[in-house]
């Protein structure tokens, strides 16, 4: 799929309107969250997993727990 988007102003910001069928593609709607990613080749936009924030609680425990750990393999 390709298509071009226009950037648009949205008060100090800027933003593209993605369209319908693109929406449908991401298997996303209207208030959802999209996840970006920098790839080699630009950016990539997909919608995020489902269970993304417990992983990522999960992780932020174990860091937490292993601080001192992960800052000798950090060396």
């Amino acid at each position: 799929m390709n298509m071009q988007l226009k950037v648009t102003k949205i008060g100090n910001s800027a933003g593209v309107i993605l369209p319908k069928e693109l929406l449908a593609h991401l298997e996303t709607s209207i208030g959802q969250t999209l996840s970006v990613a920098k790839t080699p080749r630009g950016i990539e936009l997909s919608a995020p997993e489902a269970d993304f924030d417990a992983q990522m609680e999960v992780a932020r425990e174990v860091m937490a727990r292993r601080k001192r750990a992960l800052a000798e393999l950090a060396k």
